[in-house]
């Protein structure tokens, strides 16, 4: 049987999801989760699922940190990114990070499930549109670098990234986290030998480039939650 992680914050989408997938497979076990924390605990409880469908912009994360939190800690799981924001840099930034497929929230069902489906066959898919995007800019470039230095943290340090780049302190991290202060400090050393930066601001503004500030304005909740049924 066909199990499936749908990943988004808004129920009337979750549904449209669900529905798009029964097109396809009637069949299907689906599991939900309404946050990147609530994904990755269905995906140590749950094994052998065969597709994630994620919203890129979820609570408690920013830009493109959820994908690469959970490309790390499961790196053979198929994930499709369905998103309102169709910026070609976002949709190259998500392959370069590993994702099997994008397709917009505007897209309509029947469209959806094929989509789904092509993934599930091992395809990866995007609309049509996006299937002959330009070479990469210099900007970009450097962008696919930071990407894939990103790529080398572990779950945990992601994590602290993401408080980091929230504006924490080492002390309010580990309360989150519920561990040692000196536990967080080792941290946040290996973070910044990783990305190569030397402070803990310049990581957050460096990571801060790929997760496409200028969609913050749109990204506010309901602004990512349109879909065709």
């Amino acid at each position: 049987m066909t199990r499936i992680l749908i990943v988004d914050d808004h129920p009337l989408f979750r549904e449209a999801l669900e529905s798009a997938v029964r097109l396809e497979r009637p069949q299907c076990e689906i599991f939900e989760a309404t946050t990147i924390d609530e994904a990755l605990d269905v995906l140590a409880r749950e094994k052998n699922l065969d597709l994630g469908l994620f919203d890129l912009f979820l609570p408690g994360t920013t830009g493109l940190s959820g994908l690469v939190r959970v490309r790390a800690a499961h790196p053979h799981l198929p994930i499709m990114v369905v998103s309102a924001h169709e910026d070609p840099r976002v949709v190259r930034d998500l392959l370069a990070l590993g994702a099997a497929g994008f397709v917009s929230k505007a897209t309509s069902k029947g469209e959806l499930a094929r989509a789904i489906n092509e993934v599930l066959n091992g395809s990866i898919y995007l609309p049509e549109r996006f299937r002959d995007i330009n070479q990469p800019q210099p900007s970009e470039i450097e962008r696919g670098d930071m990407l894939r230095r990103l790529q080398d943290l572990t779950p945990q340090q992601l994590r602290v990234l993401d408080m980091i780049r929230a504006g924490l302190q080492n002390k309010q991290i580990a309360y989150e986290l519920g561990v040692a202060e000196t536990t967080v400090k080792a941290h946040v050393s290996e973070i910044l030998r990783k990305l190569n930066v030397y402070s803990r601001t310049k990581a957050a503004i460096e990571v801060g480039k790929m997760d496409f500030a200028q969609f913050s304005a749109e990204g506010h909740p309901g602004a990512d939650k349109s879909a065709s049924n």
